[in-house]
């Protein structure tokens, strides 16, 4: 059975940094598409990373660009966000997913609809 935990969520001050995790079981594949999406309260879920397995083909967003780095720990089955320079924009429920091929990655990102496996969400809080 897939399962998907987040962690690492929670209150920084504006500038600051969080890394928020992802424990990723229940693949048959080691071979996966792996994203982070976002949901800022009364918004769309928005996709900002993404990232073929190994970290190949990694794919940001223009708002998280330079800020957030998507990385992946295959020994320890963990998919993590490192975000830097926080702003208070980047408030909100940040879920991690992760899919079998194919990825087309761009195409994922746009259309949060296209990954069928998602974690609970952690919430992060941005002050100003």
């Amino acid at each position: 059975q897939v399962k998907l935990v987040e962690s690492g969520g929670g209150s920084v001050q504006a500038g600051g940094s969080l890394r928020l995790s992802c424990a990723v079981s229940g693949f048959t594949s080691n071979s996966l598409c792996m994203g982070w999406f976002r949901q800022a309260p009364g918004k769309d879920r928005e996709g900002i990373a993404a990232m073929y397995t190994g970290g190949s083909n990694l794919r940001y967003a223009d708002s998280v660009k330079g800020r957030f780095t998507i990385s992946q720990d295959r020994a320890k089955n963990t998919l993590y966000l490192q975000m830097n320079s926080l702003k208070p924009e980047d408030t909100g429920m940040y879920y991690c997913t992760v899919d079998y091929p194919p990825c087309l990655l761009d195409e994922r990102l746009q259309r949060q609809e296209l990954f069928y496996n998602w974690g609970q969400g952690t919430q992060v809080t941005v002050s100003p």
